[in-house]
């Protein structure tokens, strides 16, 4: 393609563009990721949660054990003093949730981008975008003011919930505050709560506290009698206080060096593609923070369309119009999933009638006592659970010949599983055969073939 500047723009340095970014890069290809922040991580971030399923797709890139390194993991889920779900038992290398600051995430994704060769354009914002048969078009200022203008074939937005892509596509952004006047604090405590999670809530008043390893805790908290707009001050006397209400204890805060107050919504865009242009992570999505799955819905949806970028732009897909489309229709209903089960946590939690109060303690019951519920219910939280239609599911770490199957994966391919000495043709695979990783069953009488996909997930051809 002539009259190129890169071949994806990525717009948001957070976790989701700088995982998309790297995959693309570590590719061979060419991009350029815009973002309109100074270079430099804040580490005062919201995100303070890594499901399993995450941590499996960043092993698939050979940073999950550093990461993990890094944190606390939570193997045991605490709710509403009458629900404990055991996350130790997910099927997983990783069957816990690790509480780590997502500074710690982004810190692995740059320097993994930077290694790889993205081109970082920090202090430049999106001013508009145009797109036409072959090209997407960024028009950008840069951080002295220049504006510059760059071309590409692909464009993706990952600027989250206030996204300048989603804004210049001109798509709708339908839904809702679910919650306002939250509470954020991260801080030490003088006394450790009784297990490494604690959640609760009395109906006029929310609150969970979780280690991050370090000394620090995350403190989040809601007040039914003080909702008060998001500019409003908070001290830290009103998180001792939530706290209390809620969990019987302030565990003797001290020491923040954060607090913040913000709303939350649900939302999500109609359309995860527009022609060339691609919204992903909170420019496509937003909800409530309860399950923590914000982060990761992000990176999963970084990986799921990172693979099928790279196989269109090397010439790889038989059907690239189809597979780009995949996406949406791949994401779109897990985005809506995510929407509905932390939504249903938090009202849970909000529960303030005497009948909504019986209903949470009537869901707790259900979920502690019926274990195929509470499996059901990990599954989704943790990721591991969600699949792409009745024969698209993920791919559990495998132990092969060659080594492990998310070893393998970090080649960034296709992984071709078969019985020893077969040579099965793989078409019709969206990859040149070349590229292929070919791997054989440790166990010699399992004589089928697997075709896994770039991100975990098994091969199904996708129809139009």
């Amino acid at each position: 393609m002539n009259n190129l500047d890169t071949d994806v723009i990525v717009v948001g340095a957070g976790p989701t563009g700088m995982l998309l970014a790297g995959d693309i890069a570590a590719a061979g290809l060419r991009v350029t990721l815009v973002e309109r922040r100074p270079p430099g991580i804040s580490n005062m971030t919201r995100a303070f949660g890594v499901h399993a399923r995450t941590l499996e797709q960043l092993d698939a890139r050979g940073l999950a054990d550093e990461l993990v390194a890094t944190g606390t993991p939570i193997t045991e889920l605490r709710l509403f003093r009458r629900l404990s779900l055991d996350l130790g038992r997910l099927p997983s290398r990783f069957p816990y949730l690790l509480i780590t600051p997502q500074y710690e995430v982004e810190r692995l994704l740059e320097r993994r981008a930077e290694t790889v060769g993205v081109d970082f354009r920090y202090g430049t914002e999106l001013r508009g975008l145009s797109q036409d048969a072959e090209h997407a078009v960024a028009e950008l200022t840069g951080p002295d003011g220049t504006p510059t203008t760059l071309r590409a074939r692909y464009l993706v937005g990952t600027d989250g919930v206030r996204s300048a892509v989603r804004s210049a596509l001109g798509l709708p952004f339908p839904g809702a505050s679910v919650i306002r006047s939250i509470v954020l604090a991260d801080v030490r405590l003088a006394e450790k709560p009784d297990g490494l999670l604690a959640v609760n809530g009395t109906g006029d008043a929310f609150a969970f506290v979780a280690p991050f390893g370090d000394g620090w805790y995350r403190v989040m908290g809601w007040d039914r009698t003080r909702q008060v707009p998001d500019s409003e001050p908070v001290e830290l006397d009103e998180v001792r206080a939530i706290a209390r209400r809620a969990l019987g204890s302030d565990y003797g805060m001290r020491d923040a060096r954060w607090i913040s107050r913000f709303h939350s919504d649900e939302r999500q865009v109609p359309a995860y593609r527009t022609g060339r242009v691609f919204l992903a992570g909170d420019a496509a999505h937003v909800h409530s923070p309860a399950g923590g799955q914000g982060m990761n819905t992000g990176l999963q949806d970084a990986a799921n369309l990172s693979w099928k970028l790279v196989a269109v732009l090397r010439g790889d897909a038989p059907e690239p119009e189809a597979l780009l489309d995949s996406y949406h229709s791949e994401r779109h209903p897990v985005g809506a999933m995510v929407l509905r089960s932390s939504g249903a946590i938090v009202r849970l939690a909000m529960a303030h009638s005497s009948l909504q109060r019986t209903v949470r303690t009537l869901a707790a019951r259900v979920l502690g006592a019926v274990p195929a519920a509470s499996a059901k219910a990990m599954g989704m939280i943790s990721g591991l659970a969600i699949s792409y239609g009745r024969n698209t599911r993920r791919v559990p770490d495998l132990k092969l010949r060659e080594g492990r199957l998310y070893e393998l994966l970090r080649e960034g391919e296709f992984v071709l599983i078969a019985p020893e000495g077969a040579r099965p043709d793989p078409a019709p695979a969206p990859t040149a055969p070349a590229r292929l990783v070919r791997a054989t069953w440790t166990d010699p009488t399992v004589r089928s073939v697997l075709l896994v996909r770039p991100d975990g997930y098994v091969f199904r051809p996708h129809r139009r």
